[in-house]
């Protein structure tokens, strides 16, 4: 007998779990077609420049070594909407470690040393690769990752700060950080003799890679298909074809035989982008109660000479406050010789809020009044950008189920006067916010005779259970055991959708599901007699449905609360506990939900205390290149951590009523521990991370 339905919420276990602790998963590395070569990338070794001379004679006279390709022999590409992905064209260096040759060998050893032969002559031009809030070549862009204007002006923003009677004006800053997915960016691609191109992706979205593999080797889509069946996480860093899989397939196409490349991690901030630096000018101006007359954020930042990307970092503060209808939200951004900038995790929310919840922290001090408290007074009815209601907002519920789970108002709100031996003890607030994204989506629904189903979607699993969920609203709908459904993803192959990103995924993909279950149990309902053996098959497509312009304002919410030690001796910064409350809509299964969550919220950690990374101004490149310089959040640095959420019914969503939970776990993290650090100690540093070297000089 078949196990009883379960509702969808329940803490289902992942079902791809066993897989991928016995090593049943494959990852892209991992596939090797019979005669599979193996390649490896030579980097630009000068910050900028052209090269005038390659040398690879002494690298193909090595054993195993089959090529080596430059800009003088590899197949030429045609131009596609990321020249990022121009690789191996012309002699042209726009920054340090951009890919200059490829070694393809019979074995990976033979590849690395052949690289290591390759000799390159450059002709060096001057650079620049620092960012100043100053910088002569500054600019206002058109628009902000996202397609947000660059510059919102709302009434009159000079005149009502300045009769404020309370403001507020700091500024923040911070550095590059990386995403550094445990699995490395790595493609096989191969060849079939009629033309078609297959490639095993590690990628967050398999049709936006097959799409630009199709338009740079001027190929339909359909004989292109892409492969992404397990992945080991991206964090925005594989949401868009990236160098290898270009690599790997010029490579295939050039020899004949399959091609591998892994990037080694010590390259990847170079060609996969990061966050880029942040100076970030916060003004508020208030009342004495604690009412917003006025709001500032205005964004410094850095993109590329080779293509433009400017992090939305002032778009959150036109959701969070009321500000008397009087704000300014801008964003600047000069062109440096440094590797494209790109998405991380909550791209422009992670970093904005971090600055605005810390701006909202030094208000409530100058104000004295509780920085909870603060944000309640402030909580708006509609949203102040475009004066549509909020589907849902539940931040106040956030602010205040937080505030009782931490005992927030058991804290003594004075400053360095909790004291244990050496290590003086704080605090913090923030909230946090992250828009809801839906896009098309199309999925087909399957009845097999046997009384079992199966789901086809182009979903990508990057490690956050999507198998799973999708699985549970297929029978949520059906009236089925989940065992019963089989979900199929990870391949361009399947029916359309959307890349693993922006919090989007389950939202896009679950709506499409949940429409074709839905047409599924219409047409079995309607039918007489037995299934065929074949069994049925019905599609859907949500086009139509996610075209159709929300009225609404539809945002998650969160709040954090943060408790922190801080070493006088040392100047260590220690979390000892953490907790998030979260409003996202209905969340489909618990258990995936809190691993989500408590995610964010570690990689905010990091954000916070341990992650920084630095330009070399000399030599062009990011110091701080692997996990022994780059120091992500280990367990040690986690003692304890929980994470919540408020029941949440939000009928102007999806079907499922479910907003993304990928990315709110992050926003927001940050600033409850910097408010934590101010606190304990009463030093207010605004430059992340808070490691010991900044601290050291305001302790006793």
């Amino acid at each position: 007998m078949s196990q009883a339905p379960q509702p969808l919420g329940s803490p289902v276990v992942r079902r791809e779990g066993r897989d991928k602790v016995t090593g049943a998963a494959r990852y892209a590395a991992e596939h090797s077609p019979p005669g599979c070569l193996y390649a490896w990338a030579v980097p630009a070794t000068v910050v900028r420049g052209r090269i005038t001379a390659i040398h690879t004679d002494e690298a193909l006279a090595l054993p195993g070594v089959h090529t080596v390709l430059t800009h003088e022999n590899a197949p030429k590409l045609k131009q596609s909407d990321d020249p990022a992905l121009a690789v191996l064209q012309d002699d042209r260096v726009p920054h340090r470690g951009r890919q200059v040759a490829l070694v393809v060998a019979d074995t990976l050893e033979a590849a690395r040393e052949g690289a290591e032969a390759v000799r390159i002559e450059y002709e060096s031009a001057g650079h620049d690769v620092r960012l100043t809030e100053d910088h002569p070549g500054l600019y206002t862009p058109q628009t902000v990752n996202g397609g947000y204007p660059a510059v919102r002006e709302r009434g009159d923003f000079d005149r009502a700060f300045a009769v404020s009677p309370v403001q507020v004006d700091v500024t923040y800053t911070l550095g590059p950080l990386h995403n550094h997915p445990m699995e490395p960016h790595a493609s096989t691609a191969r060849w079939a003799d009629d033309g078609q191109l297959t490639v095993y992706d590690s990628s967050q979205g398999t049709g936006t890679v097959r799409d630009t593999l199709a338009t740079v080797f001027a190929l339909r889509p359909d004989q292109v298909t892409v492969v992404s069946e397990h992945v080991g996480g991206g964090f925005g860093s594989k949401g868009t074809a990236r160098p290898q899989a270009v690599l790997a397939a010029m490579a295939a196409r050039h020899t004949g035989r399959p091609v591998k490349l892994a990037l080694p991690r010590r390259e990847l901030p170079a060609v996969v982008g990061h966050r880029a630096p942040t100076v970030q000018r916060v003004r508020l101006g208030a009342e004495f109660d604690g009412t917003l007359t006025s709001l500032a954020h205005e964004i410094v930042t850095h993109t590329s000479t080779v293509k433009e990307f400017v992090e939305q970092a002032a778009v959150p503060a036109r959701t969070m406050y009321s500000s008397g209808r009087h704000s300014r939200t801008v964003h600047r951004v000069a062109a440096l010789d440094v590797p494209s900038p790109s998405w991380m995790r909550a791209p422009g929310e992670a970093p904005g809020m971090y600055a605005l919840e810390s701006a909202m922290d030094e208000l409530a001090v100058a104000l004295g009044i509780d920085p909870v408290e603060l944000r309640l007074r402030n909580d708006p009815a509609y949203e102040p950008d475009t004066g549509r209601p909020f589907s849902s907002r539940g931040l106040a519920a956030c602010l205040e189920e937080g505030a009782a789970r931490f005992g927030w108002y058991d804290r003594d709100p004075r400053p360095a006067v909790r004291i244990e031996g050496p290590l003086l003890l704080g605090t913090g607030v923030a909230s946090a916010t992250y828009p809801v994204y839906i896009a098309g989506s199309s999925a087909s629904a399957h009845a097999a005779a046997d009384g079992t189903y199966r789901i086809r979607i182009n979903a990508t699993d990057i490690g956050t259970g999507a198998r799973t969920v999708l699985a549970q609203i297929a029978a949520s709908v059906l009236d089925t055991p989940v065992a019963d459904v089989r979900i199929d993803i990870g391949s361009s192959a399947l029916p359309e959708a959307p890349l693993a990103g922006g919090s989007a995924g389950t939202a896009s993909w679950g709506w499409s599901v949940h429409k074709a279950s839905t047409a599924l149990v219409r047409h079995l309902r309607e039918r007489t007699g037995p299934l065929p053996g074949e069994g049925v098959t019905v599609t859907a497509d949500t086009a139509e449905d996610t075209a159709v312009e929300s009225p609404y304002a539809r945002h998650a919410f969160g709040a954090h609360f943060a408790e922190v030690a801080v070493d006088t001796r040392t100047g260590e910064v220690r979390m000892r506990r953490m907790l998030g409350v979260f409003a996202a809509g209905r969340i489909l299964n618990s258990r995936t939900a809190r691993s989500q969550f408590i995610g964010g919220m570690i990689m905010g950690l990091g954000m916070a205390l341990t992650e920084g990374s630095t330009i070399d101004p000399v030599f062009g490149d990011f110091t701080q290149n692997d996990l022994a310089s780059y120091h992500v959040p280990v367990c040690a640095d986690v003692p304890q951590i929980e994470a919540h959420w408020i029941d949440e019914d939000d009928p102007h969503l999806n079907p499922m009523g479910s907003k993304g939970i990928g990315e709110i776990g992050i926003v927001g993290a940050a600033a409850a521990l910097g408010n934590a650090v101010r606190h304990a100690t009463g030093a207010r540093l605004r430059n992340l991370p808070l490691t010991p070297d900044k601290l050291l000089p305001y302790l006793p």
